[in-house]
């Protein structure tokens, strides 16, 4: 099978060292086909130049493609037989033209939970849309949408045997959507410490929660990428997972990250059909499920209760369950194949 991976236009490099979405999970995409058998070629002009010296690299973008050109016919004659692409690709009219004439799957995961999509973009066969939870299969279900747990994967983030960790860790962008102020405030009912990874979007939210945020028990870290992200991961005794009441979250790399390191979780959702739903189970992790119209108070307790639950787990049952539901191999085979 030949295998097409193309890059997304966005800010962040290809593969990513840190922070990044679509960009980590084509990645992911591209070493589980590898992994899987498959031969991969990189299409686009993202990914980073010196990875020539290990994969097919092709800088081309199909929207940038005209009618009858030479890279039209580069592209036809090398004989995809799948194309994976950021969600939005298969709703751009210059993108789909160029598909068209190669008649090959495509194959796609939905990394945004607003993106409307045009009404012919998946068949669910040829055209497949991947989503994470119930509530995202629900969201884009005129797209006959296919239940995937996402992989991501970043560069030199392989990860070591479990340990069992000391202090509470959260990740993720800071800004409102994510709340890591509840986590914070979690850690504080329990007498923790909590290390608080990645960057910050919104220096408003920040000074909003400035008081908890900056308290003694409270680290900032920064934004962390390869080794240095795994080992924050790795050290944990638990990872503590927020979202804010009116966000929906289509498929966070941390479920993935976060036990892959051998990391138990503890989830603060506000419905069921969750991401953090579909990613754990009891030996990986707990849910704290609150009423979106308790206060921040309330919801943090219910938080600090599922983190002592998740602190009993074994670090190792945990990187087990989480190398077997989160490898790469796995996940792209599982994308690979065309519904019956």
């Amino acid at each position: 099978m030949l295998v097409g991976v193309c890059d997304f236009p966005g800010s962040y490099a290809f593969p990513p060292a840190g922070y990044g979405g679509i960009e980590r999970w084509l990645w992911a995409v591209a070493v589980g086909a590898r992994a899987a058998g498959a031969d991969v070629h990189l299409l686009g002009p993202g990914w980073l130049t010196d990875l020539e010296a290990e994969w097919v690299r092709k800088p081309v973008r199909l929207e940038d493609v005209t009618a009858g050109s030479q890279a039209e016919r580069g592209l036809r004659d090398a004989g995809y037989d799948l194309l994976v692409v950021g969600h939005e690709y298969p709703s751009l009219a210059a993108w789909t033209r160029t598909w068209h004439e190669l008649d090959c799957d495509v194959a796609t995961f939905q990394h945004s939970p607003v993106f409307q999509h045009t009404k012919t973009a998946f068949d669910g066969k040829r055209s497949r849309l991947y989503c994470y939870s119930p509530e995202m299969i629900e969201r884009y279900a005129p797209h006959q949408p296919i239940p995937e747990l996402a992989v991501h994967l970043g560069l030199n983030e392989e990860e070591p045997p479990a340990v069992a960790g000391r202090d509470l860790v959260w990740l993720g962008r800071i800004d409102e959507e994510k709340a890591p102020h509840l986590a914070a405030r979690a850690a504080q009912i329990l007498g923790r410490r909590i290390r608080i990874v990645g960057p910050i979007f919104d220096e408003d939210y920040v000074r909003q929660h400035e008081k908890l945020l900056t308290a003694d028990h409270v680290e900032w870290v920064g934004e962390l990428g390869g080794q240095a992200k795994t080992a924050a991961l790795r050290d944990a005794s638990v990872f503590v997972y927020t979202y804010a009441r009116n966000y929906v979250e289509a498929g966070a790399a941390v479920f993935g990250e976060s036990l892959r390191a051998g990391t138990p979780m503890a989830a603060l959702t506000w419905r069921k059909g969750t991401c953090a739903e579909a990613a754990l189970c009891d030996q990986t992790g707990a849910i704290a499920v609150v009423d979106p119209e308790v206060d921040d108070e309330t919801a943090a307790g219910k938080l600090a209760e599922a983190i002592e639950q998740a602190q009993s787990l074994d670090h190792r049952q945990v990187q087990v369950s989480g190398q077997l539901r989160f490898d790469p191999a796995r996940h792209f085979e599982g994308m690979a194949t065309r519904p019956c």
